[in-house]
């Protein structure tokens, strides 16, 4: 088990690049299976959950090829389906939460798949009930194979319906709208997600020769078609790295300039750190931190506290909430973060308590920070990442404390996080993987 050891207290400086976006990329490769024909993805980061996916794909019988550092194709012409019902591949995707989403592709195309309970992040309960629902509305068995603890899931033909979804889910939707892109007749999904990492997702599927519109509204109707053909798709900045680097940026006082963030895809994440109190610009697709010795949380027009919490797009992601909870032990005034999608999410913030942080957790979901004001550092601490985002927002602490901090487990960081070290060495930071 790796572990990062950091010397806190050192400002950044310079430019640092986003890396293509996780959430996006892993719908995207799974998406490549609805061809025969070649498709080329441009951008992938190096993460371990994109990785390993590229691996399955692979081991699948999908010709994967790696064009450059960032760019690879995918041919999905000789699926091994054999494969598909074996140990060895419902063991790995036991271990990988984003190869749920192989389901829709699979059945639409290949009528059948199988697939244990995907894992994944220790943030509490992740229903796949949209998942199957959506599907099963469509046309498709699940059955539940307790001996082996996996889904069987068959269709001779998916057939179009409209199907109202129970939530907003972002992989959820992604699923059933690869699956009814193949299906007989016209689908109608309402409380569709509309991230921009699905609208992403469905303007590569009309590329293909989908037929979605309603594309960034809630609302998408799908014509099925027979086939579909290769393209060529560019993967997204990924919206939590750049929430990320703001936050490193305010903690720890520097000065600092995110390079070609796709600022139109951000929504109102740039607007939730303003209500932190930092200051940033855009500098046409750039966004620039300048330092601040302090920065101060707004109140509400009433006066109350601020409260910043989650919500479907276009409200503000889950993943940058651990991020803004650790920004605001060092902000000016105090704030109520509402972790209202996950139940776990919030629990790592005894570890934020020990470094000197003051943390009221109310309850799962609710936490009250009360800001230091730059007047009193966080002291390094010795501390176990639970998940990819309290990992990074643990990071961020140790990067703006006193002393030398060591974080364990960071095999989750590096689950969503390209290279993470190396990339803050060269703008400034202090970190060793030992």
């Amino acid at each position: 088990m790796a572990s990062f050891v950091i010397e806190g207290g050192h400002r950044l400086s310079g430019d640092i690049h986003p890396q293509g976006a996780k959430n996006e990329v892993l719908q995207i490769i799974c998406a490549t299976l609805l061809t025969a024909e070649e498709v080329t993805v441009h951008n992938i980061p190096d993460i371990l959950d994109v990785n390993n996916l590229i691996q399955l794909m692979r081991d699948m019988g999908v010709t994967v090829s790696k064009k450059t550092v960032n760019t690879y194709s995918f041919k999905a012409e000789k699926v091994d389906l054999s494969y598909l019902e074996s140990d060895e591949f419902l063991k790995k995707c036991s271990s990988l939460r984003g190869s749920v989403m192989l389901i829709g592709p699979m059945v639409a195309r290949f009528h059948k798949a199988m697939i244990s309970k995907p894992g994944g992040d220790k943030i509490g309960r992740r229903r796949l009930d949209t998942h199957f629902i959506g599907i099963q509305n469509l046309g498709a068995d699940f059955v539940y194979n307790e001996q082996r603890e996996v889904y069987e899931i068959s269709a001779r033909q998916l057939k179009g319906t409209y199907m109202l979804l129970d939530e907003a889910s972002v992989t959820g939707t992604a699923n059933i709208v690869m699956a009814a892109v193949l299906a007989k007749g016209t689908t109608t999904i309402y409380n569709a997600a509309c991230e921009p990492y699905l609208q992403q997702l469905c303007k590569m599927l009309n590329r293909m020769g989908a037929k979605i519109q309603g594309i960034a509204s809630n609302l998408l109707i799908i014509e099925g078609v027979d086939e579909l053909h290769g393209t060529e798709h560019t993967i997204l900045p990924d919206m939590i790295e750049v929430g990320s680097f703001i936050g490193m940026a305010a903690m720890t006082q520097s000065e600092l300039t995110i390079k070609n963030v796709s600022y139109e895809n951000l929504g109102i994440i740039p607007e939730s750190f303003r209500r932190l109190g930092i200051k940033l610009e855009q500098r046409e697709d750039d966004i620039y931190i300048p330092a601040q010795d302090t920065y101060q949380i707004e109140s509400f027009m009433d006066g109350s506290i601020m409260t910043i919490a989650d919500a479907p797009w276009p409200g503000l992601t889950p993943d940058l909430l651990s991020v803004m909870l650790v920004i605001a032990t060092q902000a000016k005034g105090s704030v109520l973060i509402h972790q209202k999608m996950f139940e776990s999410r919030l629990f790592f913030v005894d570890k934020l308590i020990d470094m000197g942080a003051q943390i009221i957790l109310c309850d799962p979901h609710r936490a009250v920070v009360i800001g230091h004001n730059h007047a009193l550092c966080l002291r390094g601490g010795n501390m176990t990442s639970p998940d990819i985002r309290a990992g990074i927002a643990l990071l961020i602490a140790a990067m703006s404390a006193e002393g030398i901090s060591h974080i364990h487990n960071i095999e989750q960081i590096d689950r969503g996080y390209q290279n993470i070290e190396n990339r803050l060495n060269n703008i400034g930071a202090k970190i060793t993987r030992i």
